[in-house]
């Protein structure tokens, strides 16, 4: 039987890489690595026959585990490359993180949901995934880290937080949607030099709220 599902969720995946890549998501490595992780192992009981759906579900704390296509599509942004060292903010499922790790990145991921935050960080090494979990306020980053090779925000932010820009190599890359809450603009944000950003949008998307403050554990 256990067979048997794991074929099943192969084949599903197999069926969503399809689907991924005729919306044009065209980066193979990617495309394997959102081929590889087991997606259903992320969700919530209710929804985990839906799995392989391109598809945003809940996964409590009011946040959601995103949709392949856009995990798909800020990742394609990224231009990961293996032992980039990369900073993700909000974790949330873990399933973000886990696309990045199958890269070959170093990630260092920071979640400000308690309850998200503890499952996450017990869930993802159990499923071979070593991400660095931290607990805290995302728009801040993780300063004592940087410079981050990228930074990828999974959140709708009002603005690019200015913290994260300075964590950036040089050369590095930003992604992150950024408006209002029922609609962002997805930019890549490329540091020329100390100074200097470029700054590319990439189409509208809907995210859950970038969330900024104090953080209790």
């Amino acid at each position: 039987m256990k067979l048997n599902n794991e074929l099943r969720h192969e084949g599903m995946r197999k069926k969503l890489i399809d689907g991924l890549k005729i919306k044009g998501i065209r980066n193979e490595k990617v495309l394997e690595a959102i081929k590889k992780v087991p997606r259903h192992l992320f969700m919530e009981s209710t929804f985990i026959n839906f799995a392989y759906k391109d598809q945003a579900f809940p996964i409590g704390a009011g946040q959601t585990i995103s949709q392949p296509y856009t995990v798909a599509f800020q990742t394609q942004l990224l231009q990961v490359e293996k032992n980039d060292k990369i900073l993700e903010i909000g974790t949330g499922s873990g399933y973000q993180a886990a696309v990045l790790c199958e890269l070959g990145a170093k990630v260092f991921t920071i979640e400000r949901q308690k309850e998200l935050y503890i499952k996450v960080q017990t869930f993802l090494p159990e499923i071979g995934y070593h991400p660095a979990f931290f607990f805290g306020d995302g728009c801040k980053g993780l300063p004592t880290f940087a410079p981050f090779d990228k930074i990828l925000v999974t959140a709708g932010a009002p603005v690019v937080p200015e913290d994260l820009k300075q964590q950036l190599k040089i050369g590095g890359r930003l992604v992150i949607p950024v408006g209002n809450e029922t609609r962002q603009e997805m930019l890549l944000i490329i540091r020329i030099s100390e100074e200097e950003y470029k700054i590319e949008k990439h189409g509208n998307f809907v995210f859950v709220p970038l969330l900024s403050g104090t953080v209790n554990f």
